[in-house]
């Protein structure tokens, strides 16, 4: 019978490292915060609202604008409101509840990257069939498996972390419940539960990205065959925003993530995953629109409207 001795709530030492100092990064951080917010809520609008990006492309794209301000909003508010006091604590359901949103929207945005992939793939290598093989049908299942599959592996996941013992203290050495501080603080054998954790890495993170490199290697190969240099350059046009997102995106993460095992450098790692929750959030919706000529041109659009909407009253 499982041992289900855990303490009713943990410590979360944030960044105490840095004393009184830490309520100067409250100003920074908030910023970030509400720039992520706001950046990737006005990408989400244009999607809605444009019909020139009502196509497969900025479906996905809307997809995960959604999910930068979800995987944000599961660990950054607790964090910011953390930096304003000395004793961060967060219960154990919470704790657990973090855990598990925070790595099921983590997860998701990993597969909706790799059909990004696939879309640009398919535009550039098989544009005569883009509209059989990308139908409004088959991009909801994509996106749909996207997002089930995570929140389903999730499940048992959590639910193991629930049934450990912890008796080696309640101090997370972390801002949130992530996964290694968590197993660190157990005194039951996790070697099973990090060979899960490695095959999920495997499944979610490596997988998808194996299918945005494949991708990427037919698009190069097909792009590279297009005679006209100005053809060339609009084909690597539409994909330069996806590809740095897919590279800030994967290198922090399978360094962080997909290593097996729970001795990890945890201060490393905080600062690693600082910049995945709340800086790459805050930068990509300015990647998505410097590197995208479609988004500027329905930016300047609404804002002509707007403009004309208050000559005109």
């Amino acid at each position: 019978m499982a041992n289900l001795s855990h303490p009713s709530e943990f410590i979360l030492l944030g960044f105490s490292t840095f004393g009184e100092l830490q309520v100067l990064l409250y100003g920074p951080f908030l910023v970030l915060y509400l720039l992520a917010f706001m950046g990737n809520a006005i990408i989400i609008a244009m999607v809605l609202v444009d019909a020139h990006l009502h196509t497969p492309m900025y479906f996905f794209l809307g997809n995960f604008a959604l999910l930068e301000i979800l995987v944000t909003m599961t660990a950054v508010p607790k964090m910011l409101s953390d930096l304003l006091v000395s004793t961060k604590t967060i219960s154990f359901t919470t704790c657990m509840v973090q855990f598990y949103f925070y790595f099921s929207f983590g997860s998701t945005s990993f597969l909706i990257l790799a059909d990004m992939a696939l879309d640009r793939f398919v535009a550039i290598c098989h544009p005569l069939l883009y509209g059989s093989l990308m139908s409004w049908a088959v991009c909801v299942r994509l996106a749909g498996a996207a997002w089930a599959a995570p929140f389903l592996a999730m499940v048992p996941t959590v639910l193991s972390r629930v049934q450990l013992s912890y008796c080696h203290g309640n101090i997370i050495n972390h801002f949130f419940c992530d996964n290694s501080p968590l197993l660190q603080l157990a005194c039951s054998d996790t070697s099973l539960l990090e060979f899960w954790d490695f095959m999920l890495s495997l499944a979610f993170v490596l997988s998808s990205f194996l299918v945005t490199l494949v991708s990427y290697g037919y698009i190069v190969v097909t792009v590279l065959r297009i005679p006209s240099a100005s053809g060339r350059q609009k084909a690597f046009s539409t994909c330069s925003s996806h590809l740095i997102l897919v590279f800030i995106g994967y290198s922090s993460t399978i360094f962080v993530y997909v290593r097996p095992g729970k001795a990890h450098s945890v201060e490393l790692n905080k600062i690693v995953v600082l910049v995945t929750s709340i800086l790459t959030p805050a930068l990509n919706p300015f990647i998505l629109t410097f590197r995208n000529e479609t988004v500027k041109t329905v930016i300047r659009g609404q804002m002509q409207r707007l403009k004309d909407l208050k000559n005109s009253a």
